[in-house]
C-alpha cells in the first residue's frame, strides 16, 4: 500500500513549490492528492498547472472556481473533479501526510 500525501492549496502563490513537491512524491511512488480552494483555484489558469496532471489526483472547490469568475475546462480534470469542501475533508481523513500552501 503506497503512502498518501494530501495537499491543500488555498493561496495563489508557490505553484513552483507545489509542482516540485508533487513531482518528487510521485517519483518516490507516493499517491498524491491535491485540493484547490479559495484563491488557490487561480493557479489552474497558469500553464505550469499542467505539470501536475498525471502525477496527482486533483480536485478543486467548485464554489471558489465560480466565485472568482472562472469557467471552462481544465487540463486533466473532468466534471467530477469540481467538488465541495466535503472532498477536502475526505482527503484529510485518507492521507498519511497533509501539507497546506
Amino acid at each position: 500500500m503506497s503512502e498518501k500525501l494530501g495537499i491543500l492549496v488555498s493561496s495563489d502563490k508557490h505553484l513552483d513549490y507545489l509542482v516540485k513537491l508533487t513531482s518528487a512524491a510521485h517519483i518516490k511512488g507516493k499517491e498524491v492528492r491535491i485540493f484547490f480552494t479559495g484563491k488557490g483555484v487561480l493557479l489552474t489558469q497558469k500553464p505550469e498547472f499542467e505539470m501536475l496532471v498525471g502525477k496527482a489526483d486533483i480536485k478543486l472547490c467548485d464554489v471558489s472556481f465560480r466565485s472568482l469568475g472562472l469557467q471552462g475546462n481544465l487540463p486533466g480534470l473532468g466534471f467530477k473533479d469540481f467538488a465541495t469542501q466535503a472532498k477536502n475533508a475526505e482527503m484529510i481523513k485518507e492521507c498519511d501526510r497533509y501539507v497546506v500552501f
